[in-house]
Parts: structure tokens; sequence; C-alpha cells
């Protein structure tokens, strides 16, 4: 029974960080470069940042049902802000001076000035976001699941229910260990991505 709620788990927890994430840096950057974008969505962005994941799960429930892609989309959306704002910031960061000597060297297009400047100055902020939404996905894994998507938030709240608090607790330390693993290994791929700064 661990081993299938971990696994569980597992597959929405990377799945929803992957789509919160895709769809965060995305916007991100074009929130980033366009303030026409910006100024577009400002009044979208000000009436959903404030909803919190759990507020979304009975709409998850109507939407998908009580399927493990309610919980991706609990996920994502608990992950999307995070990374959204966090390219923002950095693509807004980077110097005007880099951007200036790119259009005197030709990089004058949207597409040239993002993958020779803009991404490349922005990476430090944006595995900022990245690094932020990985404990945040977890966070959102137990909410996800606790109105039924088979997981390790489902077996927390059934256990809970019947005052087995070690059971609790060693699904506490799973998702710590786990948590541990993936923030190590981010740790150590921010590291080769941006060893150019060293």
């Amino acid at each position: 029974m661990w081993f299938e709620a971990v696994a569980s788990s597992l597959s929405h927890y990377l799945v929803g960080l992957a789509v919160g994430a895709g769809a965060g840096i995305a916007l991100g950057l074009v929130g980033g470069m366009s303030r026409t974008f910006e100024a577009a969505t400002a009044w979208v962005v000000r009436l959903l940042r404030p909803i919190p994941g759990l507020a979304w799960v009975p709409f998850a429930i109507i939407w998908f049902g009580v399927e493990p892609s309610a919980a991706v989309f609990i996920i994502a959306i608990g992950v999307f802000w995070i990374v959204f704002f966090a390219t923002q910031g950095a693509v807004r960061g980077v110097d005007r001076d880099l951007i200036e000597v790119a259009q005197a060297f030709g990089f004058r297009s949207a597409p040239a000035r993002l993958t020779k400047i803009l991404l490349p100055a922005a990476t430090p902020g944006i595995l900022v976001g990245l690094r932020t939404a990985l404990g945040q996905a977890w966070m959102a894994v137990v909410a996800a699941e606790i109105f039924g998507v088979p997981g390790v938030g489902q077996r927390m709240m059934q256990a809970s229910s019947l005052l087995s608090t070690d059971i609790v607790v060693v699904y506490m330390l799973t998702m710590a260990g786990l948590y541990g693993l993936f923030d190590s290994a981010f740790v150590a791929l921010q590291g080769w991505l941006l060893r150019w700064r060293a």
C-alpha cells in the first residue's frame, strides 16, 4: 500500500509540476517581454492569484471527476503562480544595457532577444522560482488528494480519521524525504546550468 500510494503521488506531483511550471515559464516570458500583454492580463492576475489551491477542489471534481487529472490540475495551479511571477520578474530584471547591445549587434526580433539575451540572463531567477515550486507542489499534493484521488494525501486522511498517527508520521517523513531528494537533485542541476557564473 505504501509503494502504491507513493507511486501515485509521484505521478501526480511530476505531471502537475511540469504542467504548472511549463505554463508559468511560458506566460511569464511573454509577460516579461510585453507590457501590452501584462496590461491586458493584469485584471485576470488580480482576480485569480489570491484564490487558494483548496478553493479549486470543487471545480476540479466537476471538471475532471475524482481522477488523477483532477489532482494534477490542483498541483499545477499551486505551482503556476510561483513560476509565473518569478519568470516575469527575472525577465524584467534583465539589464537594459544588454538588450541595447544585442540590438546593436542585430538581435532585433523578439525570438532572437529571447534566446540570446533574455532567457540566459533570466535563468537564475527562473530557477529560484522553480526550486520554490518543488516544495509548493508537494504541499499541493495533499490538498489535491484529500477528496479521494489515490495517493499519499488520501492515505494520510484515512489514517487521520482512524487516529493512526504513526501512519501519518510515516507518510509525512516519506514526503519530506522525497522532497529532499528532488531538491538536492535540482540544486545539482542548477549548479550545472549556472556553471558559467563560477
